[in-house]
């Protein structure tokens, strides 16, 4: 078993889609990015990586690449990084993500972003957990500035079951 742990942040941008855990949700505001700037999918990357031991979202998808990651899906990031796990002989074990947003609420958001991100991954629904909270207005969240996100994950190696 490894763990492993991802953290992202991005700044809002007036002019962008908010794009969370690969669901659109509705927002005066979207996140400024190279891709499409999904901050809670960025983070569960980082975190499926690094407990893999396979460095970052960063390393595999530069922004310094031209065009070729320039708005793209992260879902198709996320996808690609499940195929490196598997095959590296892992498999997700759970993942417990939270998303730090002031705004907007994304209560109503919570099952569709679990039910996309277990669909993308190819897991179980009880795999994946999405959690979301304020900064009781503390801190760039807090003043409406951007959004964070946390993840943490386990993965098993398959070899070892």
């Amino acid at each position: 078993m490894r763990i492993g742990f991802g953290y992202d942040v991005h700044a809002f941008s007036p002019d962008r889609e908010l794009w969370l855990g690969g669901v659109r949700v509705p927002s005066e505001k979207g996140l400024l990015g190279h891709s499409d700037a999904d901050v809670l999918i960025h983070a569960l990357c980082d975190a499926l990586l690094g407990a893999a031991a396979m460095r970052d979202i960063g390393y595999h998808f530069p922004d310094t690449k031209g065009n070729e990651y320039e708005g793209i899906d992260s879902k198709i990031l996320l996808r690609r990084v499940m195929q490196m796990l598997r095959d590296n002989g892992y498999e997700l074990g759970n993942c417990d993500c939270t998303i730090c947003a002031q705004t907007p609420k994304l209560s109503p958001h919570i099952e569709s972003m679990r039910a996309c991100l277990s669909e993308v991954m190819e897991v179980d629904l009880s795999q994946v957990s999405v959690k979301a909270t304020t900064t009781e207005h503390l801190g760039f969240v807090g003043r409406e500035e951007g959004i964070a996100a946390y993840a943490i994950v386990l993965i098993n190696n398959r070899e070892e079951r």
